[in-house]
């Protein structure tokens, strides 16, 4: 029997699958648990990235005509009580301010003192303190529409936490909508999903299925709710964006009106949208390996770290105005994500060490160059993605490095896609389901099936398979024809099939 490859994680994904992604985590420097409970602490490396994607999805919200502002951390709590079924969705998860200052205690510590009168709210999200100033800003139908964006920090009190996929704080956009009319606050929740979708695929390299959740896993108070929905790995669902049609729902609560035309007061049509932090997390699941992190080069921090080798002070000067005058060139390149972004590394560390903390940061691209390099005028490429290694021309290096990237990216992509549709079945009976969702072995729960397609129909019964499976419905896909079917569940008349699966 063949010896089993070392590798830089442990555990790895075919042994404890959740274990090896807060390991990857942590040897690729994203992020580390903090002293405040459900935290985290994002690392240099794990900013660089949510930094990429913040950049890129900015872009793309402002060339839709969206506009960044910023309202308030936090919420008072008759705002939230105005909207029952929105109150009820997040009371749980809320962490409440009821004191403003801090005295010294009978014992010598500090104790909250002076009670607010109304208890304030740390913001989950912010539909009703920003629907509270929209209220004062629409007047007229001329007023609309309202297209904004605010790039923040939330907090829901979550009992049990994951680096990034679930934490107590985490950063994300919500973008907030009104309009005058039903239609355009439709189609505005259909055109940031279609960002999202652009976004996971094109620059995250993760395929998606654009879908509307079903009634129970709705956005508390909304009409409807779209997301994407991502497969990991593990063949787990993560749903990585949603978009929601709010309707009036939010307008009446908040008192957001205007005189349309005709001059009569009308309630506006508003919407709201998101992605947060998750996005990272999703990032490591799709493509990462057993040595640690892999990263598509167009949210990449940095593409190409040149790794300097020599062995006296001669070969060291010679070696670096060689490293040099290679990151110039390189820095001066592009590829479909921009401008390439390169590094000299001579960090006083061996070269071992150095390389592999590369590997499991995920640079999509190192290079060794030494003095017999130089002799040749070439250099020593190592790809993250494939582990290939070569000795290429160095102006061969320098003249195809943007193709490289867009290959890794592209292989990435269609990589993930193989994975989805290798784990997706169409099934027509209960027994099939649950053969299908039940673990293969006790020990690892994890391996089960993947995403299941099936003909749906409302009931309460269908709710508790799922919940004794712990399966869920994550969507019901948007780009499916027509397939009337019976519910394999309940025996009813189904019009479509739904996505299930496990899900984060």
């Amino acid at each position: 029997m063949a010896e089993k490859r070392k590798t830089a994680i442990t555990p790895t994904r075919e042994q404890d699958y959740p274990e090896w992604y807060q390991q990857v985590v942590r040897a690729a420097e994203l992020a580390e648990v903090s002293p405040v409970r459900g935290c985290m602490v994002i690392k240099p490396w794990g900013w660089g990235i949510w930094e990429n994607m913040q950049r890129v999805l900015d872009g793309m919200f402002k060339a839709t005509g969206h506009e960044n502002a910023y309202f308030p951390l936090f919420i008072p709590m008759s705002f939230l009580e105005k909207e029952a079924e929105h109150v009820e969705g997040f009371a749980k998860e809320c962490a409440v301010v009821t004191h403003h200052r801090l005295e010294p205690g009978p014992d010598g510590g500090l104790v909250p003192a002076g009670r607010l009168e109304e208890p304030l709210i740390v913001r989950p999200t912010s539909e009703t303190i920003i629907g509270a100033m929209y209220a004062q800003w629409v007047q007229s139908y001329r007023d609309l529409p309202i297209l904004i964006n605010q790039w923040a920090n939330v907090v829901r009190w979550e009992l049990r936490t994951r680096l990034f996929l679930r934490t107590t704080e985490f950063l994300w956009q919500e973008g907030h909508t009104a309009h005058a009319t039903e239609q355009e606050a439709r189609e505005e929740t259909a055109l940031m999903l279609d960002v999202y979708a652009d976004f996971a695929e094109n620059w995250m390299a993760m395929p998606v299925i654009k879908g509307e959740k079903t009634a129970g896993e709705r956005f508390p108070g909304a009409i409807a709710t779209l997301s994407i929905e991502a497969m990991m790995q593990d063949r787990k669902a993560l749903q990585a964006g949603t978009s929601h049609f709010l309707g009036q729902n939010f307008s009446k609560a908040q008192e957001i009106k205007f005189q349309d035309p005709n001059g009569q007061e009308v309630y506006a049509w508003t919407t709201s949208w998101g992605v947060s932090t998750r996005l990272v997390g999703a990032l490591v699941m799709t493509h990462s390996d057993d040595d640690g992190l892999i990263l598509p080069p167009k949210l990449a921090p940095k593409h190409v770290v040149v790794l300097p080798i020599y062995r006296n002070d001669q070969e060291r000067a010679d070696v670096l105005e060689y490293c040099n005058r290679l990151v110039a060139q390189l820095n001066d390149a592009t590829f479909s994500g921009g401008a390439i972004r390169a590094w000299i590394d001579d960090r006083d560390l061996r070269g071992g060490e150095k390389n592999w903390q590369h590997v499991k940061k995920g640079v999509p691209l190192r290079v060794e160059v030494g003095p017999r390099d130089l002799a040749k005028n070439g250099v020593f490429l190592a790809r993250r993605d494939t582990s290939e290694k070569r000795g290429l021309d160095r102006d061969e290096f320098v003249g195809t490095v943007g193709t490289l990237l867009d290959e890794i990216q592209d292989g990435l992509y269609q990589r993930a896609l193989a994975l989805r549709e290798s784990n997706t079945r169409q099934i027509d009976n209960l027994d099939d389901f649950r053969q299908y969702f039940t673990p293969n072995d006790e020990q690892r729960p994890e391996i089960h099936g993947g995403f299941a397609m099936c003909h749906w129909a409302e009931d309460p019964a269908v709710d508790q398979i799922l919940k004794d499976l712990k399966v869920t419905i994550r969507c019901i896909p948007l780009a499916t024809e027509a397939d009337a079917g019976t519910c394999i569940f309940t025996g009813k008349p189904s019009a479509g099939r739904a996505v299930f699966a496990k899900a984060y």
